[in-house]
């Protein structure tokens, strides 16, 4: 009788855990090594900050574009799997404001430590205008400001680092305008058109003495944002 009790008592949590009530906003979740990034179904897009509105179900819809990833909020007691080529799914409701953490719990890579965002609970009403004001990021900025706050806010300083200071890719300071070496023994220019392929399609030419993990950013940017970027590295020659 013991467990029988106990046995229901927990599957009423188990449900309650894994059944998604039916008015909840769905936000798309992508990994990828190190970084999350998170689509609205109003159009927004954040990376590495999952915004949501206080008192609302929020369900997530959670792939990955390279290797096995966890999702976990230790305060909303949510963990769960984020795998390539398949979708997973949790749920959760925030009931009060403030800022949490979000880490990955599953060895991704040499950056696992680093992929580490915040989950951002607003009020309705804050939550609405930062929606509005997603749409319009960057408008009153220059593009070498826009680009500065792009390279901190899509997770570029996660491998590229602004010192000269080695991580998991080459750094950005000093390199534009020079010559590049290739894996394959070829030499390069590094210039808008390379930067821009880079960022679109990032396998295409390998830096020596990298790997290939840096995931393509094709439909995740915007044009205006690409030569922001592109600006910001210029002025890094300075």
């Amino acid at each position: 009788i013991v467990i029988i009790v106990i046995f229901v008592w927990g599957f009423e949590g188990f449900l309650k855990l894994r059944v998604i009530p039916h008015d909840a906003m769905e936000i798309k979740v992508t990994a990828q090594r190190w970084s999350w990034q998170f689509d609205y179904p109003e159009g927004a897009l954040s990376i590495n900050n999952l915004v949501v509105p206080v008192n609302k179900p929020v369900k997530l819809l959670m792939s990955s574009r390279d290797v096995i990833h966890s999702f976990f909020v230790p305060n909303f007691r949510i963990k769960m799997d984020v795998l390539p080529n398949r979708y997973t799914h949790a749920w959760f409701e925030a009931t009060y404001i403030g800022e949490f953490n979000l880490f990955c719990t599953e060895y991704c890579g040499k950056g696992h430590s680093e992929m580490i965002g915040k989950v951002t609970v607003l009020s309705e009403e804050d939550y609405l205008a930062w929606l509005d004001a997603s749409f319009n990021e960057g408008e009153d900025l220059s593009l070498e400001d826009y680009g500065m706050l792009l390279y901190t806010k899509r997770a570029c300083l996660t491998c590229h680092s602004i010192d000269g200071s080695i991580v998991e890719g080459p750094s950005f300071k000093g390199r534009y305008g020079t010559e590049l070496l290739m894996t394959d023994g070829s030499k390069v220019m590094m210039d808008e058109n390379y930067i821009r392929e880079s960022i679109l399609n990032p396998k295409a030419k390998i830096a020596n003495g990298f790997e290939p993990v840096m995931p393509t950013f094709q439909g995740t940017l915007k044009d205006r944002q690409i030569d922001a970027l592109i600006e910001y590295i210029k002025v890094l020659n300075e």
